[in-house]
């Protein structure tokens, strides 16, 4: 394969549950049972990689503050999703509780700051979120990204505050000619 040189160093910013994998409705992914990836995603990152000089996952497990998980089973789920998406450099996670108030639990920027510290050649500014929900939306503002809202399962209309999404698919694979198109400028 030939060494291609990816455009304008661009960093993909991906939600996991929702984005990469089927999210279980009031629930968390706690084990390999419930996991099961989107066969699109697949596709999807074998396109952008070529396009995305990082692609990274940022997600929020508080199943494992809950006590429902541990961070050995979220670890043995990161594994799979590695094998399966080798596109993706690395995975963030934070398994605090949302009324934490923690810096690296989205919306708040901290998982976007470790991402920066690993890889020093990520700009925010240069940088997109692809995620299905509302912080995930705000963790890219705050970040100074751009955002894509998935809206696999019609929740656009809760989201109030519609400046916070710069675009809208109902998938990753979607997707693809938007994040194409913004890593053309």
């Amino acid at each position: 394969m030939k060494n291609k040189k990816r455009a304008n160093n661009w960093t993909l910013f991906l939600d996991r549950d929702g984005v990469l994998n089927r999210k279980l409705d009031n629930d968390y992914v706690k084990t390999l049972d419930e996991f099961t990836i989107f066969e699109t995603a697949v596709e999807a990152l074998d396109i952008l990689k070529e396009h995305f000089e990082n692609i990274v996952v940022v997600t929020n497990q508080q199943g494992i503050g809950k006590g429902l998980m541990t961070d050995k089973d979220l670890e043995v789920i990161h594994n799979v999703l590695l094998e399966k998406l080798p596109q993706i450099q690395k995975i963030y996670f934070c398994p605090d509780l949302a009324k934490t108030g923690s810096p690296r639990r989205k919306p708040a920027i901290g998982m976007a700051i470790d991402a920066k510290k690993d890889f020093c050649e990520i700009s925010f500014k240069r940088s997109v979120i692809v995620g299905d929900s509302l912080s995930d939306m705000q963790f890219g503002r705050n970040a100074g990204m751009k955002t894509c809202f998935i809206n696999q399962y019609n929740t656009f209309e809760r989201i109030k505050n519609k400046a916070l999404i710069d675009f809208e698919t109902a998938s990753l694979i979607e997707a693809v000619p938007y994040l194409i198109h913004l890593t053309k400028d």
